[in-house]
Parts: structure tokens; C-alpha cells; sequence
């Protein structure tokens, strides 16, 4: 049974959500501890229901709210909480990434931990994945953070060393619930929001989209400063500037060649939106993506709009994050299945990494790595993602 909440107001409550989960948290304690009596309907007869959360289902800034690990800046993965290695870029403003981060979470053999060449460093990389928390632990760590005081603007209040060694912004009343601490899983990342920012930022960097590709002067910029790519660095010519085309971004005639095509496309009906309204071949753009379009482009159309038009070192790599999302949405899958997933997406982002500029590598790019431990122990995405309650601000699943 899935019980949705609709939080009243025209911004973000953040720390103070709390004060609109604490009537469902009494419910659900009640359901718990004393029971209720209930009618089922089908049987027609009386019993005694006992009711448990499993786990929420939000988009990422409310996994923030609810879990209340702070999922904004260097340290805004859940799972690796401080043991991370994101760093600000140089000139990239804002932006984080886990440049050489994820060689961490390949088998201890592999040929990309000895690759010192293409990986940020110039180092070999000794270091391990970091353990993900159980929930016992994680109540051990948050009973240390006393609570906050409700009503105050929101990120006003701060512990010592937030973003330096911890995210944590309060404890989450959901620690209320007597049986929170045993769940596997508590708080569900959102397949729906991340493949769809995942996919934004591959079409965007490599159609050179104005204004949202992350292959800019920025980014040439930190390429100069964090990698070994000579042919990827700004060339200066007196007072002129310019950025050398790297591999991964097509000519403006490949790029008219993927609008005309992605233009002609026909899908049969309840298969897809009309994808061809939402792309203009003679300005090149494209406008207004819904996630279930993001969805069918990134599973089923990014290896064939770009199989002849990229080489295929990076064409592999695309083709190999898609076959990843296809997967990983699934209906069947097998726990060795799931582990060569786990195994093959480390892979995939690495390969990435040797290719894309640092600026591309945001949270959503890292993320994926814990969607097959997900997986494993919740089961199907169909049962844990945003596309039934995507208007909604926050699901809850009883």
C-alpha cells in the first residue's frame, strides 16, 4: 500500500518537514506497537492489522529532507556519507565530482586501478569502497545530533564540521519508529530523476548544447589543471581563444543528421510520446524532455542515434550505460545478474572519466553505483521509483 503526502507551500520546507511527517509518524507507531482493529472486506470478516514502513520513495533534494543527510555539496552521496573523495573544481564554481573516485569501487585486480595515465592523480589506486552503514550504525551516528528548533529558515541550522566530515542537518523523525534501524533499505534513489539527469547531461555534452553542456570553457579550464589531455586544452592565439572539438561532440552536420532523424521517428501507440514535436532541426534544440522520454531515449535510442557518428571507444561507453539503465529497470532479474551489473557500471563510469571532462561528474553521474545494491535488497524499481507519484512532493510506502 503506497500512502502519498502532499506538503503544503510554495518552497522547500527542508529541516522543518519533520513537523508535517509527525502526524503519520504517530499513525504508523500506533500501527505498530498497539495494532488496529480492521475489516477486510474480500473475507468478510475481522482482524488485528500491524503496520511497518518500508522504505520512502522521493526525488534527490527529498531524499535530503527526509533521510537528513544533506545532499548538496561535496559530501552528498548518502551511501559513502564522509567517505568520499569529491572535491571542488578550480573553475568550475558550484559544481563536485568524483573524478577519481570510482576506480575505488572496481575488483582489487583490475587494469584501471594500475592506470595512472588516464586517471586524475597520476597515481595507482590502492584504496577500497567505501562500507555502506547498516541501520543500527547509522542511529549510533545520528543520536549524537540533537534537534533542531523547528520554524527557523531553513539551513540556518548547522552542526560542527557540516560539509568537512558529516551532512547530517538533524535526526529524522523517522528514527521515531521502533523497527527503522532493522530495514535494509529506508530511503529509495529515484531511477526515474537520476537516469533522466544522467541522460540530459550525455545528450547535452555531446550535442553541444548552448547554455547546458558541460564541455565549456570552465571545463577546459579544470581539463588543463586535473588531466593529461593536451588535445582537449584551450589554445591561445594572441588575444583569441578557442576550444579545440574533442571526440565526444559531434559536428553541426552530425547534429543535423540526429534532429532529422530523431524527427522522422514513429512509435506505436502508449509506447512513447511524440518525441519528433519535441526537437526544431533548423535551430538544432531540443525542448521540453518529460522523463519518460529521457527514459526511452536513454534505453533504447542513444546507441543507435550515435553509432556511426562517434568513435567507438566513446560509443561503447555510451552504449554500455544504457544497456546498464535497461537492466537495471528490469522486471527479472538474478542476484548474479545484478552483481555483474554492479561490477559493469563502476566500469562504464571509469571509462567515462578517461573521456568527458571533469565538470560532467556531478552527484547524478555517481549515483548510479548504488542503484544494483538497491536493487538486490528491494527488489524492481517499477515498486520504488517516482513515475506514478511525480507530481507528488514526497511517497511513502507502507
Amino acid at each position: 500500500m503506497f500512502q502519498s503526502m502532499v506538503i503544503p507551500g510554495l518552497s522547500s520546507p527542508g529541516q522543518n518537514i519533520d513537523v508535517f511527517l509527525c502526524p503519520l509518524i504517530d499513525v504508523l507507531t500506533q500501527l505498530w506497537s498497539s495494532r488496529a482493529l480492521t475489516y477486510d472486506i474480500s473475507r468478510k470478516y475481522n482482524f488485528v492489522m500491524r503496520t511497518a514502513l518500508m522504505w520512502t520513495i522521493n526525488d534527490f533534494p527529498a531524499y535530503g529532507m527526509v533521510s537528513s543527510w544533506s545532499t548538496h555539496e561535496k559530501l552528498a552521496c548518502p551511501y559513502c556519507v564522509e567517505n568520499n573523495k569529491a572535491f571542488t573544481l578550480t573553475n568550475g564554481g558550484k559544481a563536485f565530482f568524483f573524478f577519481y573516485y570510482h576506480r575505488r569501487f572496481l575488483p582489487p585486480n583490475h587494469r584501471y586501478r594500475k592506470n595512472m595515465k588516464d586517471f586524475f592523480g597520476g597515481r595507482v589506486e590502492k584504496d577500497v569502497a567505501p562500507p555502506r552503514l547498516s541501520g543500527e550504525e547509522l542511529l549510533d551516528v545520528v543520536s549524537e545530533y540533537s534537534d533542531i528548533v523547528f520554524g527557523l529558515q531553513s539551513g540556518k541550522q548547522k552542526f560542527p564540521d557540516f560539509g568537512l566530515t558529516h551532512n547530517w542537518v538533524k535526526r529524522s523523525i523517522f528514527w521515531e519508529l521502533p523497527y527503522w534501524k532493522t530495514n535494509l533499505l529506508c530511503h529509495n534513489l529515484d531511477v526515474m530523476h537520476i537516469e533522466k539527469n544522467v541522460f540530459e547531461n550525455i545528450f547535452n555534452i555531446i550535442m553541444d548544447m548552448k547554455g547546458k553542456t558541460k564541455d565549456n570553457i570552465k571545463a577546459r579550464l579544470d581539463v588543463a589543471l586535473f588531466c593529461n589531455r593536451k588535445n582537449m586544452e584551450l589554445v591561445c592565439d594572441g588575444s583569441r581563444v578557442t576550444k579545440p572539438r574533442a571526440g565526444f561532440v559531434l559536428e553541426k552536420n552530425a547534429q543535423l543528421l540526429v534532429y532529422k532523424w530523431l524527427k522522422s521517428l514513429c512509435f506505436p501507440d502508449g509506447h512513447a510520446s511524440n518525441i519528433s514535436r519535441l526537437f526544431n532541426t533548423e535551430e538544432c534544440r531540443l525542448y521540453g524532455m518529460k522523463s519518460h522520454d529521457c527514459h526511452l531515449f536513454m534505453q533504447t535510442l542513444i546507441p543507435l542515434a550515435f553509432c556511426e557518428l562517434l568513435p567507438k571507444g566513446i560509443w561503447d561507453a555510451l552504449t554500455e550505460i544504457s544497456y546498464f539503465f535497461g537492466n537495471i529497470c528490469s522486471s527479472k532479474l538474478n542476484v548474479d545478474h545484478i552483481e555483474r551489473l554492479e561490477t559493469n557500471i563502476v566500469e562504464t563510469i571509469c571509462k567515462l572519466e578517461m573521456i568527458l571532462p571533469p565538470l560532467f561528474f556531478d552527484s547524478m553521474e555517481h549515483l548510479p553505483v548504488h542503484l544494483p545494491f538497491e536493487v538486490k535488497v528491494g527488489g524492481s524499481v517499477q515498486y520504488r521509483w517516482m513515475y506514478p507519484f511525480e507530481k507528488l512532493d514526497i511517497t511513502v510506502a507502507m
